[in-house]
């Protein structure tokens, strides 16, 4: 009687993953964060965060809505990986005085900054997590 158990129950947890989405499967095995992307400030109030994992699935959010999973395209995550190549984190700036302007936060190979006016190795880089973020970012 027992035999039967130990056979079948790894066979429905084999299923229950299969019959997943991609986001929910992600979900049950832990993922390495590739890098983390923040948009804080300006007029607008925008408060948006990207965080892409190592197998291409990203969690979006923004100041107003739920967190979205998604998972990006072969050829959208293969250039992000070419941006990635060529940023350089740097130091953190101060914060400038006034209150109407944007705070950008990347985070990628444990390194951290958070910059008010972007480096050009950045540029690239925020504008595919920016596109990302236009492109998936929708509450159902």
């Amino acid at each position: 009687m027992k035999i039967w158990r130990i056979v079948l129950l790894p066979v429905l947890l084999l299923a229950l993953i299969a019959s997943m989405t991609p986001a929910q499967a992600a979900a049950v095995h832990k993922k390495k964060v590739l890098v983390e992307y923040s948009r804080q400030g300006g007029f607008a109030g925008f408060d948006d965060r990207v965080i892409v994992y190592d197998d291409g699935c990203v969690r979006l959010s923004r100041r107003t809505g739920p967190a979205i999973d998604k998972c990006l395209t072969g050829k959208e995550y293969r250039r992000l990986g070419t941006y990635l190549k060529d940023l350089k984190i740097g130091p953190s700036e101060a914060q400038p005085a006034g209150a109407d302007f944007l705070k950008y936060t990347l985070v990628y190979k444990k390194q951290r900054a958070t910059r008010y006016t972007l480096p050009s190795s950045w540029q690239p880089v925020v504008r595919e997590l920016d596109k990302i973020m236009q492109k998936y970012w929708a509450p159902d």
